[in-house]
């Protein structure tokens, strides 16, 4: 326990002070993380079965996964500096506390706004377990055993999503979609209790409290608070033609400039701005922005494919989405053996390369799709994913003064679930336009003077004419409606297959970006 004497002594990073802690409560806290980044995806496999269970429409229920990422990107940069005020391991105590009494909370909601109430605390009291635990690798360890750290909490960021939707559709069929939330309840008790008995990594420093950069929280609030919204709700409001879009984009905007200027001039700012000083931080901020447009668009699209053109429940999708999350696992031991003798811009551009593959094997998909054709490219994806975390988060944070890694990894976090947040707005909007461009071109080829349409007209028209007593006419409407549905089937799946090709492109042309790092070396946290 940390005494009264040491809670005075003021510096958040006191210079006499031995990190404790070692493997077994890095790990504690590692499962604090897991279990926040797992909840951003948890529900996105059962959100059908959460619609029922409150009672709630299509718009409203899709905030209880938005409600929770707006919450927990508003408090992700804001945690270095609470690590400064209440010590590493006290705020990833009230955190993980946090997290653990608002899932309770989900999970005994008692209709639609209490639930997406509850997610949005939830969300914002666990934010901060996830950059702060990206931070304790690079205090708590000496730098020959880092990369370990960096391998699994880049193994723990990859796989949480990843395996979400899975986990999420397994809990939903075999109990009930109660249990996304009540299953952190246990594991919430023993994280919050065992990491403050196990972990001391620094001083809390309480008279930062009376210097509270209240305008500047507010303004990250306003900020990023506004930019998820507008990300979020922007493809199903029409973009700019809703009232609602334009009035937050500006707030958003007019935040992010108030809020530049206001951390640049502040004695005490919330952000650690100066970080971005540091050329291998700023780079890593973009690449890992890119890979969450990946990792979060993959746990989003291929539930989709599966549910609205296979029309499989959540626990089917399950078993057909488990495949990432083992090959991110089979393959982190062997990138971190690669990592400590091999140039990590090396790694990392084979990374990309072996995502954008994997990307592209997925745009190629049918209305048949299953666990088959969707094996090799989860395979692939998954090993890449790996190659790409581990390099980025060595040199966007491996390279930080220590007394910048907690505000440092606060803003390395915002980045790639911002990548997430954008890429997934991308994806809507885009999914829409190339939907409606495919049924239109299948239309145009599918003219009633065609011999083939005819021909296929007529055959289920005498199908339907013998299974259904009708009017004369009614067969005719139901082969037309029939034909339709196929025509909107094969232009779902064409167009999450462009989605497919789009994000494999877009990884290619971030590859040049790689090129820009300097290599870490091991000694420079050291004479730090």
């Amino acid at each position: 326990m940390t005494g009264n004497a040491d809670i005075a002594a003021g510096s958040g990073e006191a210079a006499d002070m031995v990190p404790r802690g070692g493997v077994g409560g890095f790990f504690l806290m590692v499962l604090g993380m897991f279990m926040a980044i797992l909840d951003i995806q948890i529900v996105a496999a059962s959100l059908p079965q959460i619609q029922a269970g409150v009672s709630a429409s299509i718009d409203e229920v899709t905030w209880v996964q938005t409600a929770y990422l707006i919450a927990e990107v508003v408090m992700i940069p804001m945690s270095g500096w609470l690590s400064k005020i209440m010590s590493t391991r006290w705020l990833f105590m009230a955190s993980s506390l946090g997290f653990t009494m608002m899932s309770l909370a989900c999970a005994l909601s008692w209709n639609v706004t209490s639930l997406i109430v509850f997610r949005a605390l939830q969300g914002f009291l666990g934010g901060a377990m996830i950059p702060t635990v990206f931070a304790a690798n690079f205090k708590l360890f000496p730098p020959e055993k880092q990369m370990l750290g960096t391998v699994v909490i880049g193994l723990t960021a990859t796989v949480a999503p990843s395996i979400g939707p899975t986990l999420g559709g397994y809990l939903t069929e075999l109990f009930s979609w109660h249990w996304l939330f009540l299953a952190n309840i246990l594991p919430g008790i023993f994280v919050s209790i065992a990491v403050p008995m196990f972990v001391d990594i620094d001083r809390p420093n309480w008279s930062l409290a009376r210097k509270i950069d209240l305008p500047g929280i507010v303004l990250i609030a306003g900020f990023l608070g506004s930019l998820e919204l507008v990300l979020d709700e922007g493809p199903r409001e029409g973009w700019f033609e809703s009232r609602m879009i334009l009035l937050f984009t500006v707030v958003s905007v007019v935040s992010a400039i108030l809020l530049l200027w206001r951390e640049m001039t502040a004695e005490n700012p919330v952000l650690e701005l100066h970080a971005f000083k540091n050329r291998n931080f700023a780079v890593g901020c973009i690449l890992t922005f890119v890979l969450g447009i990946c990792l979060y668009g993959q746990s989003y699209i291929l539930p989709q494919v599966l549910a609205r053109v296979r029309h499989l429940n959540s626990l089917q999708i399950g078993d057909i989405m488990w495949v990432t999350g083992v090959a991110m696992f089979l393959s982190a031991p062997i990138v971190g053996r690669l990592s400590a003798v091999v140039d990590p811009r090396r790694i990392l551009t084979v990374g990309f390369v072996v995502v954008a593959f994997g990307l592209y094997l997925n745009a190629r998909m049918t209305d048949q799709v299953g666990f088959q054709e969707l094996l090799w490219a989860q395979i692939v994806r998954g090993a890449g994913l790996v190659m790409c975390i581990v390099p980025i988060t060595s040199a966007a944070l491996g390279t930080l003064p220590k007394e910048l890694v907690s505000g440092g990894s606060g803003l390395f976090n915002v980045f790639r679930n911002m990548g997430g947040a954008m890429g997934l707005s991308a994806i809507n909007t885009q999914w829409s336009g190339r939907f409606d461009r495919h049924y239109l071109d299948l239309s145009s080829h599918l003219s009633s003077t065609s011999q083939v349409v005819a021909e296929r007209l007529d055959a289920l028209s005498a199908y339907f004419s013998h299974a259904t007593v009708t009017t004369a006419s009614a067969p005719d409407q139901l082969a037309l409606g029939l034909l339709a549905r196929q025509m909107a089937q094969q232009a779902n799946i064409m167009a999450w297959n462009d989605i497919f090709f789009m994000l494999a492109l877009a990884f290619l042309l971030s590859i040049p970006l790689i090129f820009l790092l300097a290599r870490p070396k091991a000694t420079q946290i050291a004479a730090h």
